[in-house]
């Protein structure tokens, strides 16, 4: 592994300190899991944002609206 150094409030450090209380092994494995929930999070948030985007365009384009009926029309038939 890697490793680098971190610059925290204080607030955050001591909220570190208490990783035995949250069931961690050590202060390393608190700031790996926080940084993969973020990642995770924040490829979810992507998604959803991108999701609305499509359904956006879908709303404005009836010509997309018009070939997706008929394709769900000969895909149901």
């Amino acid at each position: 592994m890697i490793s680098t150094e971190l610059i925290l409030e204080e607030s955050q450090l001591e909220f570190l300190n208490q990783f035995q209380q949250y069931g961690f092994k050590d202060q390393h494995e608190v700031v790996r899991t926080a940084l993969a929930r973020l990642k995770q999070a924040l490829q979810q948030e992507r998604l959803i944002e991108s999701a609305h985007l499509y359904a956006e365009l879908y709303e404005e384009d009836l010509e997309v609206q018009a070939l997706t009926e008929a394709a769900l029309s000969d895909w149901t038939e």
